[in-house]
């Protein structure tokens, strides 16, 4: 059983060896972290049409009655 933490070790030693310094970005390319106009274009349009989406569904929750129970001084029928 002694020997596996030795062989973890030298697992790692040799895959840091073969990896060049200063290659690897962890998947970010140059251009990580820049926005475009473009971006910021949609990113305005979502926010307009949640206030859009916000305003409609006020409107709606407004007509909608306190309560859905029918009042009590009306006669039901069928009995």
């Amino acid at each position: 059983m002694t020997g596996l933490p030795v062989l973890g070790v030298a697992l790692a030693q040799t895959t840091t060896a073969t990896t060049p310094a200063g290659t690897d970005q962890g998947g970010q390319g140059e251009d990580f972290g820049k926005s475009t106009p473009v971006g910021f274009v949609v990113l305005i349009l979502f926010f307009v049409a949640v206030a859009f989406l916000i305003r409609s569904m006020t409107k709606h929750l407004k007509r909608v009655p306190a309560s859905f129970d029918e009042p009590e001084d009306k006669p039901k029928t069928g009995e």
